[in-house]
C-alpha cells in the first residue's frame, strides 16, 4: 500500500524536477546553440529598427535605428547598431562553453574605447531558441560600481529572435525597460 502511494508521488517530483524538453532542446538542438544559429543565419544583412519602451529617458532612441550582423565566426557575431548619426554601439554574442555571452563594445569616433564599454553578461539559463537572458556579469557590476551607476548592477540584458519577423533587444531592472526592436521581414 505505502509502496503504491510512493510511486505517483516520486514520478510527480521526477516531473517537476525535470525542465520542460522545449527548454533543453529544440529540434534535438541545445538552444543556446539554436539560438546563435538563427543570430549567423542574419549574418551580412542590416534591418531597420524603432524603440518599442516609452520611457521619456530614451530620447535620444527615438531616432531612425538601423542594426548591421556582420563579423560572423563559428562563435562571435558583431552587430554594430547605428541611432542617428551615433555610431558608437556594437553588440557582441559569444558562444562558449558555459553558454552565450552579450557585451556592449562602445567607441568613440575615433575608434578609442569608451570607458564605459565591454559591460553585458552570460547566459545563467538555457533560454530557448527564440530568447536568451544576460544578467550582469561581476565584471559589469565592478564597472557600474566604479562609474557610480549602481541601478545598472540589477541589469538582464535580453535578445529575442523571430526569424524572418523580429530581433529584439531589451534591457530590464527594477523600475527600468528599454526595448529596440528591428524587422526582420524587410532587411537592407
Amino acid at each position: 500500500m505505502v509502496r503504491a502511494m510512493l510511486l505517483p508521488l516520486l514520478a510527480a517530483a521526477l516531473a517537476a524536477a525535470s525542465p520542460p524538453t522545449d527548454v533543453r532542446t529544440v529540434d534535438g538542438a541545445n538552444p543556446q546553440d539554436a539560438f546563435f544559429a538563427r543570430l549567423t543565419a542574419l549574418c551580412g544583412r542590416s534591418f531597420q529598427g524603432r524603440l518599442a519602451s516609452d520611457d521619456p529617458a530614451d530620447a535620444a532612441f527615438r531616432a531612425p535605428a538601423t542594426l548591421q550582423v556582420r563579423d560572423c565566426t563559428a562563435d562571435t557575431v558583431r552587430m554594430p547598431l547605428q541611432v542617428g548619426q551615433d555610431r558608437s554601439r556594437t553588440w557582441v554574442v559569444t558562444r562558449t562553453a558555459q553558454g552565450l555571452t552579450l557585451k556592449h563594445d562602445h567607441r568613440h569616433a575615433d575608434g578609442s574605447e569608451d570607458v564605459l564599454s565591454q559591460y553585458g553578461g552570460s547566459t545563467a539559463q538555457p533560454g530557448s531558441a527564440e530568447r536568451q537572458d544576460f544578467p550582469a556579469d561581476a565584471f559589469s557590476r565592478a564597472l557600474f560600481e566604479r562609474q557610480s551607476i549602481p541601478a545598472s548592477m540589477a541589469n538582464v540584458w535580453s535578445l529575442q529572435l523571430r526569424p524572418g519577423q523580429l530581433l529584439a533587444y531589451e534591457l530590464n531592472r527594477p523600475g527600468r525597460r528599454f526595448r529596440l526592436e528591428f524587422d526582420l521581414s524587410r532587411p537592407d
